[in-house]
């Protein structure tokens, strides 16, 4: 009676077991991961806006505006941006000049084109091919900047830097993005760079992919950069509001001044060949 007992008892213990180390593989028990979301990072394939440049003279001024004035743009930069007299376009190529010479309190001149007002977007792929600047001191950017400022000042609405160099540090370009929460003023900006040999010698394409759920960057195609919308609201993401692109050449300044300024590299030219925008799909 004893055996049969103790068989029922062990036999009742193994069902218990084999139960229990199922529910696992079976789903009974704790829930499988969520599968892996895939995005399709799709955008159309004929631009919705594009500059070629290919009227020589000023640019055309239902594109582009600019920023003026030698007020240090809060980097400490050195040049006076001026109101055209630094961009012009030559064989098809913007071509927008920083300059050594006195004008308007300032030793240096330059150009920050802006699409602001007359193109600006929520989502899509832009892409610039250019040829940088080469010569310490000089800061050439492409860039974006939110049109509306819905989240606040720099950089609680975001900023969007497609391409950076510095002419200390020659070759490396770098993607960037700033938030409230991530920006270089708390040095947690999100960040990637890659050196292209060429960079100043040949044109090369820069372009970022603007998503409602990501931001990605490239550089002749080659991915190098990417930022997700973690859905954490607009101090990691303000990127659900309108941004427009910016074109310029900084001397100077808190990062582009860090190892002093080659005034034998004057002048100085940042070429750009087309700007082109695509609009987001899905």
């Amino acid at each position: 009676m004893k055996k049969l007992l103790f068989e029922k008892a062990f036999y009742f213990l193994i069902v218990c077991i084999s139960s229990c180390s199922n529910k696992g593989s079976n789903g009974g028990g704790t829930p499988p991961p969520p599968p892996t979301t895939t995005y399709e990072w799709s955008f159309e394939s004929t631009p919705v806006w594009t500059d070629e440049f290919a009227a020589d003279g000023l640019p055309d001024a239902t594109k582009w505006g600019y920023d003026v004035g030698g007020n240090g743009w809060g980097n400490n930069e050195l040049q006076y941006y001026t109101d055209g007299l630094n961009a012009t376009i030559t064989g098809g190529i913007l071509k927008i000049t920083a300059r050594k010479e006195t004008y308007s309190g300032k030793d240096y001149t330059s150009a920050r084109m802006i699409t602001k007002n007359k193109g600006d977007w929520l989502y899509g792929r832009f892409e610039v091919r250019a040829k940088l600047p080469k010569g310490r001191g000089t800061w050439p950017a492409l860039w974006m900047l939110p049109t509306d400022w819905v989240y606040g000042n720099w950089p609680n609405s975001g900023e969007i830097d497609i391409m950076e160099h510095v002419g200390y540090d020659q070759n490396r370009v770098h993607i960037t993005i700033h938030t409230k929460a991530f920006n270089h003023l708390l040095n947690t900006q999100k960040s990637a760079n890659s050196v292209i040999a060429t960079a100043s010698d040949e044109f090369h394409r820069y372009r970022i992919d603007w998503a409602s759920y990501g931001i990605r960057g490239y550089i002749d195609d080659n991915k190098i950069f990417e930022f997700m919308n973690q859905g954490a609201g607009p101090d990691y993401w303000p990127f659900d509001k309108r941004f427009h692109v910016l074109m310029n050449i900084a001397v100077g300044g808190n990062w582009g001044g860090a190892m002093g300024i080659d005034d034998t590299v004057f002048p100085a030219t940042l070429e750009v060949d087309y700007v082109r925008v695509y609009k987001f799909i899905k």
